[in-house]
C-alpha cells in the first residue's frame, strides 16, 4: 500500500504525525518504509534521530535516484541507525522500519517522464517489500505531488492501493487551505485528472487529518475562566461547521491528533517510554497515532464518501 502525506501549509504537523503513524504501524508488527519526498526540506532523519541524515544524506538519496544519478536510493534502518535509546530498543514483535532520505542540499525540481518512470519502479519494488510505504510530500502544489500523481496513474501502479492523507491544523485558515489543496483550481483532483486519474476514485482515496486539536471539554482546560471555555466551545462549533462546508467534515475525516506539549517543542517520535516512564507526553497522543495507523488499512473506513 502507498500512502501519500501532504498539506497546503507548513507547520501542520504533517511530517511528525506521519512519522509517528509509520512508527506505530511498525510497532504493531508490520514492515513499513518512510520516503522523504519533501524535496525542498528533506529533514525526516531529524524526527527519526538518525545523525547521518538530519538534513538528508550525502550517500545518494531520493534526489539522486530520481535524477538518475544512482541506481537505488540509500535506505536506513531506523531501529539500528537512530541514536535514540527508545528506538534502538526495538520491540521484539516490531516489523521493519526503514527511512529513504532525500539528499543534503537537495531542492525541488521539475518532473520529466523519465523521473516518473523511476518513481514507478521504486514504488513497485517497495510495495512488494513493505506492507506500508508512507510518502511524505512537500507542502502545497509541489513538483513532488505532481510526480506521484503521474506515477500512480501509470498502468503498472493502477492495481496498487494508494491513499492520501491531507493534514491541517484545527483553524479557519488551515481548513480553507486544505480544501483548496484538494478541491481548488489546480488542486490534487485537477492535477490527478489531468494525469489520467478518475476524479471520483481519487477523491475516495483522500482523507483528512486534523492536528493540534484542543478539546473544549478537556480537564486540562480547568484553569481557564468560564468565559474563555464558552468562547472556545463556540469557536470549535464554528470550525466544525466550516469543515462540513469545505468537505472536510466527519465523513472525510480519518482522525485527529490532540495538542501535545512535547510536539509543540520538539518534532520527534513519541515512544511508550515518553508516556509511561518519563511521562513527558500524553497517552491520548499515542492513542491517536495508533488509531490512525490501524485506520490506514481498514477497508471500511475507506469506502466511498
Amino acid at each position: 500500500m502507498l500512502v501519500f502525506a501532504t498539506s497546503d501549509k507548513g507547520g501542520t504537523g504533517r511530517s511528525v504525525t506521519s512519522s509517528n503513524v509509520a512508527y506505530r504501524r511498525a510497532v504493531l508488527g508490520h514492515d513499513v518504509c518512510y520516503l522523504d519526498f519533501d524535496f525542498g526540506s528533506p529533514t525526516a532523519g531529524a524526527i527519526f534521530n538518525i545523525p547521518t541524515a538530519l538534513r538528508g544524506t550525502r550517500n545518494g538519496g531520493l534526489h539522486a535516484y530520481l535524477q538518475d544519478k544512482r541506481n537505488e536510493p540509500e535506505e536506513l534502518d531506523v531501529w539500528s541507525e537512530s541514536d535514540r535509546t527508545a528506538l534502538r530498543d526495538r520491540p521484539a514483535s516490531a516489523g521493519r522500519l526503514v527511512l529513504f532520505p532525500g539528499d543534503i542540499g537537495g531542492s525541488e525540481f521539475p518532473t520529466d517522464p523519465s523521473m516518473v518512470q523511476r518513481c514507478v519502479r521504486l514504488f513497485l519494488r517497495l510495495e512488494e517489500e513493505f506492507e506500508l510505504c508512507l510518502v511524505d510530500l512537500s507542502a502545497g502544489r509541489s513538483y513532488a505531488t505532481t510526480m506521484v500523481l503521474a506515477a500512480t496513474a501509470e498502468p503498472a501502479l493502477r492495481s496498487v492501493t494508494t491513499r492520501w492523507l491531507v493534514f491541517h491544523r484545527w483553524t479557519r485558515q488551515h481548513i480553507i487551505a486544505a480544501h483548496g489543496l484538494v478541491y481548488g483550481d489546480g488542486g490534487i483532483l485537477d492535477i490527478g485528472v489531468d494525469r489520467g486519474h478518475d476524479r471520483k476514485a481519487l477523491a475516495n482515496s483522500i482523507r483528512f487529518v486534523r492536528t493540534a486539536v484542543v478539546d473544549p471539554n478537556s480537564a486540562e482546560l480547568a484553569g481557564l475562566r468560564p468565559a474563555q471555555v464558552a468562547w472556545l466551545r463556540d469557536v470549535n462549533r464554528g470550525l466544525q461547521e466550516l469543515a462540513r462546508e469545505q468537505k472536510l467534515g466527519r465523513t472525510a475525516l480519518l482522525g485527529e491528533v490532540p495538542l501535545d506539549p512535547v510536539l509543540q517543542w520538539r518534532e520527534q517520535l513519541i515512544s511508550d517510554n515518553d508516556t509511561y516512564a518519563s511521562q513527558i507526553a500524553n497517552r491520548e497522543t499515542v492513542d491517536a497515532f495508533e488509531r490512525l495507523a490501524k485506520k490506514l488499512v481498514d477497508e471500511e473506513v475507506w469506502r466511498g464518501l
